[in-house]
């Protein structure tokens, strides 16, 4: 089991609230890692966990990852997630996600709630049935919509900005791009991609992803899995599906110059930030190139307006250069840059809650 308590400073969660329905079949954990910029806002994962424990440990890592991309996304807002135990497929329903929506609303808005992975926006219309603290809502109910493509759209930007790092020009026109996982996020990067004239090789675990990308653009190579992707000829690793892809093994055969994608806690283990430096290999990290989806869905809080969001999620490119400067500067990996930098926004602006506004 998880050690909730035993963790460091770093690790400790403000709230971990288990959530059990017996009717509908919901269980669920929502965890709230940091609240010094504001309430936690964070996604709910709908996965067929191997079992609680698996869930516990997810839900942990997710909530401090989603602390941390909004500090350095430059949100007022905590860092918070949510997973339902379970096949979406088999056991999401109208009654499940209103008696989830009931325990967010118990929260009294400590905890705002969004899509991720095995939720869409529809399904967060349901949950607001029962709580007033969802985002990522559909355009008919005055929601962001699917909040993938600002997700794929801040990846591009982060990417263009190692390659200017790397390569010397924000263009990835003419480099062979791996993406792993064509989903939701996957499949949107690859347009941005092809339309920026760079080659892509792909693979998903699902087969219908992957004819979608080929119907879409037949030139893209596929390729059988992760590990056979990460040890091919490429320029740019783009992990776009669950985390962990990058472990010591998969860090000794990868070719790639630059790492860059969607995917939340890609570095299996602490130290594979410094086996990747060690390598000559630029990591732009996950959780600060992969935030243009929290902020799509964090712009309906006053009222969504894209062009205002897309704005906002365009200065990840900018974000992204700064933190490898400091990496240069402080001699560090880019992983521990992004890591200070948003630990010194939630302690400095934390702390101006410690000035009393009266009652």
């Amino acid at each position: 089991m998880t050690d909730v308590f035993g963790a460091s400073h770093k690790d400790v969660h403000e709230q971990v609230v288990f959530c059990a329905d017996e009717q509908s079949g919901l269980r669920a954990i929502i965890a709230i890692h940091n609240t010094a910029l504001g309430p936690a806002l964070g996604g709910t994962r709908f996965y067929p966990y191997e079992s609680e424990s698996a869930a516990l440990a997810d839900v942990l890592n997710l909530a401090k990852g989603m602390a941390y991309k909004n500090a350095l996304a430059g949100l007022d807002l905590g860092g918070g997630k949510a997973v339902i135990i379970g096949d979406p497929a088999r056991d999401k329903s109208e009654a499940l996600l209103r008696a989830y929506g009931r325990f967010v609303q118990s929260l009294g808005g400590r905890y705002i709630t969004a899509c991720d992975v095995g939720t869409y926006s529809e399904d967060m219309d349901i949950v607001a049935r029962e709580s007033r603290f969802v985002t990522g809502r559909t355009l008919a109910h005055g929601g962001a919509g699917d909040s993938s493509i600002l997700t794929a759209f801040g990846v591009f930007q982060g990417m263009r900005a190692s390659a200017e790092r790397v390569y010397g020009t924000p263009s990835l026109h003419g480099r062979r791009v791996g993406v792993e996982g064509v989903g939701k996020v996957g499949h949107r990067l690859v347009e941005l991609l092809r339309e920026d004239g760079a080659e892509v090789v792909v693979c998903d675990v699902d087969p219908r992803a992957v004819e979608r990308v080929r119907l879409r653009h037949p030139e893209a190579d596929v390729v059988a899995d992760a590990r056979t992707l990460m040890a091919s000829d490429i320029d740019v690793f783009a992990p776009c599906a669950l985390g962990g892809a990058l472990d010591d093994d998969s860090v000794a055969t990868l070719r790639a110059k630059i790492v860059c994608g969607a995917a939340n806690n890609q570095l299996a283990h602490a130290g594979v930030e410094k086996q990747l430096a060690d390598r000559g290999i630029l990591y732009a990290p996950d959780y600060v190139v992969n935030s243009g989806g929290v902020i799509q869905v964090a712009d309906e809080i006053e009222g969504f307006v894209m062009e205002r969001a897309r704005s906002k999620a365009a200065q990840i490119y900018d974000t992204t250069l700064k933190i490898f400067g400091i990496a240069a500067d402080e001699g560090v990996p880019p992983a521990v840059a992004a890591d200070r930098l948003a630990e010194r926004r939630m302690s400095e602006v934390g702390r101006i809650r410690s000035i009393w506004l009266g009652r």
